[in-house]
C-alpha cells in the first residue's frame, strides 16, 4: 500500500493528521481520508453560505417585523447593519488571519455569527435586532474570510481556481436563497421569522464536531507566544478603518432614500467619512503606531499594477451579479403582480447558469491556467446581456427577459471569483491573507456601490416620471408605489393610470442595467492590461 493509501482512519484522534501540522499546506489531502477531505471541505464552504444567505435573507421577512415591533424608520438598518459591520471589517479579518491560528479565528468568528443570530431570533424589540444584524455582519465577514484562506491554504495554486469555483456556488446560492428562505419561514403558519435567524444555529450546530476536531490549525506563527501576536496588530488602523467605512456606506446607502442629497445629516456622513478616511490613508502610509509590514492595509499592493485591475475587476464582477439579483424579481413583482417568494423564483435561469459558469471557469483555469481571457469573454456576455435588459419593458415576454439575464449570468459566472485565486497568485511572498482580505473588500465595496447606485438611479428616475403623471399626489405617496406595485395608491388608481405608472417603473428599472453595462465594458478593457499568460500550472496535490 503506498503512502498516498495509508491514510488517518476516521476513529482516530483527530488532531492526528490534521491539527498537527505545522502550517497548512496542500498536503493535508493525503493526511486524511477522501471522505473526510470532503467533509472538511464542506464544512468550510458551509460558513460561506451561511453569510451570504444571512445578507438577503431580511429581504422578504421585512413586513412581520414591522408588525411585530412597529419603527418602520428603523426598517433600513437591519440590512444596513448587516453589510457595516462585514464591509468594514473585511481588511482587518484578513490581516488577523496572517498573525493567527485561522482555525480558532476561523472558529471565533462562527462564535459571533451565531450569537448574532441567535439575539436576531429572540429579539425583544428593533433595536435588539439591529444590534445582533450587527454582530451577525462581524462575525460573517470573519467566517467568509477564514473559508477564503483555509481552502487557500489547503490547496495547490492549480487546485485553487476549482474550490474558489465551490466558494462562489455556495456564495451566490445563499445570497439568492437568503429571500427565498426567508419568505418561506415569513409565511408558513407553523414557523415565524425569527426561524430566518435561528436557521443560522441548527446549520451551525450540526457541523460543529468538524469545527472543532477535524479543522486544521494553520498557524503561520506558531512558534510566536500569544502576547507577541497581539503586539503585531495595527490596532489604530482598525479602528480608523471602521470609522471611514462605517460612515461612508451609512452616506451610500442612505442617500436619497432616509435622507435627501442635501441633507445636513447626508453631507455630515460624507464629510465624516472623507476626513476619517484621510486621516486612514496617512496613518497607512506613515505608519504610525504600527510597523510598515503589520499595517492593516496591504498598501504595498497599491504598487502592483495587477492588483488594481483585479480590485476593480472584483467590483464589476459584484455589479453584475448583484443588480439582475434585486431587479429581475422586483420586474416580476410589478409586472405580473407577483409574491416576492414567487418572484425570487424568477432568478433561478440566472443564478443557475451562473454557478455553471463559475464552476467551469474554475474547471478549466485549473487545467490550463489561463485566467485573462475569461474576463474578456465574461465582460462581453455582460455587457451584451446588460445592453439587452435596458431594453426591457412592460411588454417583454418572460423568454426574452430570462434569455438576457442568463447572457448576464454567464459573463459573471465567468470571472465572478477569479480574482481571490489571482491575486494569491500574484502576491508577494507569503501574503494569501492579505490578498483574500484585499479581494472581500473589493468584491463587498461592488455590492454596496452597485446597490446604492442603482437605487438612486430607480428611485429618482422613478420618482420624477411619477410626479410628472400624478402632480397632485405628495411625495412621500408616491414613495409608496415605488417600493411595490401592491401598494393601496396603486391599487386604487385608474387602470389607465395604473397602466401609465407601470410604464414608468419599469422604464426606471430599466436604466439600472447601465451600471450593468458599465461593469461589463470595465471587465473588457481591465482584461487587455493583464498578462496572457498560465499562472495555474503547478503540480497538484494529491486528492
Amino acid at each position: 500500500m503506498s503512502d498516498k493509501e495509508t491514510t488517518t482512519p476516521l476513529d482516530s484522534p483527530p488532531v492526528q493528521g490534521v491539527e498537527d501540522v505545522d502550517y497548512i499546506d496542500e498536503d493535508i489531502q493525503s493526511r486524511v481520508p477522501k471522505l473526510l477531505w470532503a467533509v472538511i471541505v464542506l464544512t468550510i464552504l458551509s460558513s460561506t453560505f451561511l453569510f451570504s444567505l444571512d445578507n438577503t435573507i431580511v429581504a422578504d421577512v421585512q413586513p412581520p417585523i414591522v408588525e411585530r415591533f412597529g419603527e418602520v424608520g428603523k426598517l433600513s438598518w437591519l440590512g444596513v447593519a448587516f453589510v457595516l459591520a462585514s464591509a468594514s471589517t473585511l481588511v482587518t479579518w484578513g490581516k488577523l488571519y496572517g498573525i493567527f491560528s485561522a482555525k480558532w479565528l476561523y472558529i471565533g468568528s462562527l462564535v459571533l455569527f451565531e450569537a448574532g443570530s441567535a439575539l436576531c431570533g429572540g429579539a425583544p424589540n428593533m433595536d435588539a435586532l439591529i444590534v445582533g444584524r450587527a454582530i451577525a455582519g462581524l462575525g460573517g465577514a470573519g467566517m467568509y474570510l477564514g473559508c477564503l484562506t483555509l481552502l487557500s491554504l489547503t490547496t495547490s495554486l492549480r487546485q485553487r481556481p476549482n474550490y474558489m469555483a465551490f466558494i462562489g456556488l455556495t456564495w451566490g446560492s445563499g445570497t439568492v436563497l437568503g429571500p427565498v428562505v426567508g419568505g418561506a419561514f415569513a409565511e408558513n403558519e407553523n414557523t415565524t421569522w425569527r426561524w430566518a435567524f435561528y436557521i443560522n444555529l441548527c446549520i451551525g450546530g450540526i457541523f460543529a464536531p468538524v469545527y472543532l476536531f477535524y479543522l486544521p490549525n494553520g498557524d503561520p506563527q506558531k512558534d510566536r507566544p500569544f502576547t507577541e501576536k497581539l503586539k503585531q496588530v495595527d490596532y489604530i488602523g482598525a479602528i480608523l478603518n471602521i470609522g471611514a467605512f462605517t460612515a461612508l456606506i451609512m452616506a451610500i446607502n442612505f442617500g436619497g432614500n432616509m435622507y435627501d442629497w442635501d441633507d445636513g445629516r447626508q453631507i455630515a456622513l460624507w464629510t465624516v467619512g472623507g476626513a476619517l478616511l484621510l486621516v486612514f490613508g496617512l496613518q497607512q502610509a506613515f505608519a504610525v503606531g504600527t510597523t510598515f509590514e503589520q499595517r492593516i492595509f496591504p498598501a504595498d499592493f497599491l504598487r502592483m499594477r495587477v492588483m488594481w485591475i483585479l480590485f476593480a475587476l472584483m467590483n464589476a464582477a459584484a455589479t453584475c451579479v448583484f443588480v439582475p439579483t434585486f431587479y429581475i424579481p422586483l420586474f416580476f413583482q410589478f409586472v405580473h403582480a407577483e409574491s416576492a417568494l414567487d418572484a425570487a423564483v424568477r432568478l433561478l435561469p440566472f443564478i443557475c447558469i451562473m454557478v455553471f459558469f463559475g464552476l467551469l471557469n474554475g474547471a478549466l483555469m485549473s487545467n490550463f491556467g489561463y485566467y485573462m481571457p475569461w474576463y474578456l469573454a465574461g465582460g462581453i456576455f455582460a455587457t451584451t446581456g446588460g445592453a439587452l435588459m435596458y431594453t426591457v419593458d412592460e411588454f417583454t415576454s418572460n423568454s426574452r427577459v430570462y434569455g438576457y439575464s442568463v447572457l448576464i449570468g454567464i459573463g459573471a459566472g465567468m470571472f465572478i471569483q477569479t480574482s481571490f485565486s489571482v491575486a494569491q497568485a500574484k502576491a508577494p511572498g507569503n501574503r494569501s491573507s492579505d490578498a483574500t482580505g484585499y479581494i472581500a473588500l473589493a468584491q463587498n465595496l461592488g455590492i454596496v456601490l452597485a446597490l446604492a447606485i442603482s437605487g438612486a438611479i430607480f428611485q429618482n428616475k422613478a420618482m420624477d416620471g411619477l410626479q410628472r403623471i400624478l402632480p397632485d399626489i405628495p411625495r412621500d405617496a408616491l414613495r409608496g408605489i415605488v417600493s411595490g406595485s401592491g401598494s393601496a395608491l396603486f391599487k386604487q388608481l385608474p387602470p389607465q393610470l395604473q397602466g401609465q405608472v407601470l410604464a414608468v417603473i419599469v422604464k426606471s428599472m430599466s436604466y439600472t442595467y447601465i451600471p450593468v453595462i458599465t461593469a461589463g465594458a470595465m471587465a473588457i478593457v481591465g482584461s487587455l492590461f493583464l498578462k496572457f499568460e498560465r499562472i495555474f500550472v503547478q503540480g497538484a496535490a494529491a486528492i
